[in-house]
C-alpha cells in the first residue's frame, strides 16, 4: 500500500515521535525524480531501520539557474509508487512554503569544503544543500540518514556538518547505481536525447583512465588529467566543466598522489550537466 504524502512538518514529527518506539529511523532525503540510484539508499535503510523516512522536496536554495529549478523532473505519484515498493513508511512531500515559510536569515556556512569541483561552478549551492539537509535533520529527528556516494562533494559536506554542530545522526553512504556502460544514475539522465544518451559515458570513462592512471604509478595531477580528458570526444554537445584530482578529505586539489584520492568531474551533455566520481588508489610502480 503506498503512503499517503505528509505535507507539514508538525505531522511528520508527530508520526516519527510514534513510529520511533519500533527502532531506528531512517531518513533517505530526495528531491524525488526518483530511480534505481534512491531505491538503493531505502533498500540500505530498509536493511538497518525499523522506520524509513524518504523526503520529497525540491529545494529551490539551491539551484544556481532559475531555468534549472524550472526543468527539474517532478514525478510524485510515481515516486510514491516506488516508495511503496521498496518498503517505505513515511513519506515527507512539504511545500516550499512550508518549509520557507519566511526569507532565510541563517544559512549553513560550508566553507572550504566547497571551494572546488560543483561549489567552484555553482555558487551558493552547497550553502543551499547544507542548509536544507539540517533542516531536515531536524524536522525527522531521525538515527541515520543515507546518501549516494555519486555527489562525494555533497556527502563530505554533510558529513563535517554533522561532526562540526554535533548532529546525532548516522550518515550512511552507498555506493553509485550504474547503467550497464557506466553512467551513472541521475535524475537528470532524462533529460538527454537517444544520441547524447550516447555520448554520455564519456565521463566515466574519463574518470576511469584517472583510476587506470593512478593504480599504475602515476602520481602527477596534470600528466592525469590531460591523459583523462582525451576520453572525452570532440564533439560540439560536450563540453567538459571540470576534472579535478583531490583529496577525499576535504576535497582540495592534490599537488601529488601519494594517497587514496578522488577523480570528480562534470561533463555538459549538450543542455544536461551530468557530475560523476572515482576514488582511485596509488598502485607501487611510479611513471
Amino acid at each position: 500500500m503506498t503512503p499517503d504524502p505528509i505535507t507539514t512538518i508538525a505531522a511528520l514529527r508527530g508520526a516519527v515521535a510514534g513510529a520511533r518506539r519500533a527502532g531506528p529511523v531512517g531518513l533517505v532525503p530526495t528531491m524525488g525524480a526518483l530511480h534505481a540510484g534512491h531505491a538503493s539508499l531505502i533498500d540500505r535503510a530498509r536493511q538497518e531501520c525499523a522506520t524509513v523516512v524518504v523526503s520529497i522536496f525540491v529545494n529551490p536554495i539551491q539551484f544556481d539557474r532559475p531555468e534549472d529549478l524550472e526543468r527539474y523532473p517532478r514525478s510524485l505519484e510515481t515516486d510514491a509508487a516506488i516508495c511503496a515498493a521498496h518498503g517505505v513508511d513515511l513519506i515527507f512531500a512539504p511545500s516550499v512554503e512550508e518549509m520557507y515559510p519566511a526569507p532565510l536569515e541563517c544559512h549553513v556556512d560550508v566553507g572550504r569544503l566547497a571551494d572546488h569541483l560543483c561549489g567552484r561552478f555553482r555558487p551558493g549551492h552547497f550553502k543551499g544543500v547544507a542548509t536544507v539537509v539540517l533542516k531536515l535533520f531536524q524536522i525527522a529527528q531521525a538515527d541515520r540518514a543515507y546518501f549516494g556516494e555519486k555527489d562525494a562533494q555533497q556527502l563530505a559536506i554533510v558529513r563535517r556538518m554533522v561532526t562540526d554542530f554535533s548532529i546525532p545522526i548516522v550518515i550512511v553512504g552507498v555506493a553509485t547505481v550504474r547503467e550497464g556502460d557506466g553512467l551513472a544514475l541521475s535524475s537528470r539522465n532524462q533529460r538527454l536525447n537517444a544520441e547524447e544518451r550516447q555520448l554520455a559515458p564519456a565521463l566515466y570513462r574519463a574518470l576511469q583512465r584517472v583510476k587506470s592512471d593512478v593504480a599504475s604509478g602515476v602520481d602527477d595531477p596534470e600528466t592525469l588529467k590531460r591523459s583523462a580528458a582525451r576520453e572525452i570526444p570532440n564533439d560540439n554537445r560536450l563540453k567538459l566543466e571540470y576534472l579535478e584530482i583531490v583529496d577525499p578529505r576535504d576535497f582540495q586539489p592534490v599537488a601529488r598522489v601519494t594517497g587514496p584520492i578522488v577523480a570528480a568531474g562534470a561533463l555538459w551533455v549538450g543542455a544536461t550537466r551530468l557530475i560523476d566520481n572515482v576514488a582511485c588508489a596509488p598502485g607501487t610502480r611510479r611513471v
